[in-house]
């Protein structure tokens, strides 16, 4: 394998205590509004119906100032190993955890909006290292999109999905990477998708839970349950999408609030955590206080509520519609995630698809919400897309 570049330089993340000491006072001063006047007791997904609900607010940011812990997060992205690099005149920060496998794959792993590298912290040393000597290995990256975490922010337009994709097989290569598999959902599964489509000499194949077809598709030929699925993708953009239009059109205006005011990331965050996770009332029912405080004090910290909400600026509907994936493709379409594919659909993009999978629990963050299933399928999902590729 070639060696690495020396363009590479190890990371550590460390806020200082003043800014930890900051954050607690904006939480301890926040001014809140009165509560939502939709009246509905728990568990009852219609109290979400206004937004996030001020109870629901109030403890979590109680929490967040007397109990949360940053540190120990610190220490969990440290031990798993950061580095930085610059691409095209950007810093770019990621996550390596090689694997001790001879055996084992490069893979790619990208987060989207609202997620972050957190999203993939419990998973990474199962897929390096998996406990089971049958199932592949990986030698896992996963970087910060750019605006996002420790990885700078674009100081130009241009830095929608199409270059992105572009910097990860440069970054891919400065490993000693020049061959990889590639996951993603949300922006990482858009990402991802461009990956297979342009860059077929250095992707083996890909995995994703997000799979979007070519427009124009018609329902004809589909069953009840994908055309129920199309229903559901539609109702979504028409009254779910709010947020997204915001950041596609006015990113610097929201961008104000979300870095000078914890509260209002917070709020802003929490409720797609509510909305998209397979839970009946509240996303603390599948991920923990602490792991989505991980997430949005990591926006808190490096300041990226704006610069984060840009890629929608960037690449809202960018896809081309021509783009054409022949690598091997593994697609998992959960449940109660936001846009739903059907097969049949996925197909007329995803030319070569060696695994689908529509699994029976499962939101728009599966490796928080399910992480044991999401560990197995991406591993069984790889396996295939790799035994294709030979």
């Amino acid at each position: 394998m070639p060696r690495p570049t020396s363009d590479v330089q190890a990371f550590e993340a460390h806020a200082t205590d003043a800014e930890l000491d900051d954050l607690r006072t904006r939480l301890a001063a926040a001014r809140l509004p009165e509560a939502e006047t939709v009246h509905h007791a728990a568990p009852d997904p219609r109290r979400w119906e206004q937004g996030v609900p001020l109870a629901d607010l109030v403890d979590v940011v109680n929490y967040w100032r007397t109990a949360y812990n940053w540190r120990s997060f610190e220490e969990r992205l440290n031990r798993i190993g950061q580095f930085r690099t610059t691409i095209d005149d950007l810093g770019i920060h990621f996550l390596h955890r090689r694997s001790a496998r001879a055996d084992a794959t490069p893979l790619i792993v990208t987060h989207g909006w609202p997620g972050s590298i957190a999203e993939f912290v419990d998973v990474v040393d199962e897929l390096a290292d998996p406990q089971d000597a049958d199932a592949p290995a990986f030698h896992v990256v996963v970087p910060s999109l750019p605006g996002f975490g420790y990885s700078d922010k674009p100081a130009t337009t241009g830095w929608g999905t199409e270059k992105i994709a572009a910097a990860w097989v440069e970054l891919m290569g400065r490993l000693g990477y020049s061959k990889f598999a590639a996951h993603g959902g949300d922006w990482g599964g858009n990402i991802t998708t461009v990956l297979g489509g342009r860059f077929p000499a250095h992707v083996l194949g890909i995995h994703t839970t997000f799979a979007e077809a070519p427009p124009g598709l018609t329902t004809d030929g589909l069953t009840a349950a994908e055309r129920k699925w199309t229903e559901e993708t539609r109702d979504f953009w028409r009254h779910h999408a709010a947020y997204a239009k915001q950041q596609a059109t006015r990113p610097q205006t929201i961008g104000y609030s979300l870095v000078d005011s914890p509260v209002g990331l917070l709020a802003w965050i929490l409720d797609k955590f509510a909305e998209w996770t397979d839970t009946e009332d509240s996303p603390f029912e599948t991920i923990s206080r602490d792991r989505v405080l991980d997430n949005v004090t990591l926006y808190w910290l490096t300041r990226t509520g704006a610069s984060s909400a840009r890629i929608y600026y960037e690449s809202h509907n960018s896809l081309d519609p021509e783009l054409r994936v022949d690598v091997p493709s593994a697609i998992s379409m959960y449940p109660r995630d936001i846009e739903k594919c059907p097969r049949p659909w996925a197909q007329e993009r995803y030319r070569q698809i060696v695994r689908w999978r529509s699994p029976e629990i499962g939101g728009h963050f599966p490796s928080l919400e399910v992480p044991e299933y999401f560990v197995k399928d991406l591993q069984e999902g790889l396996a295939a897309v790799l035994a294709a590729h030979r």
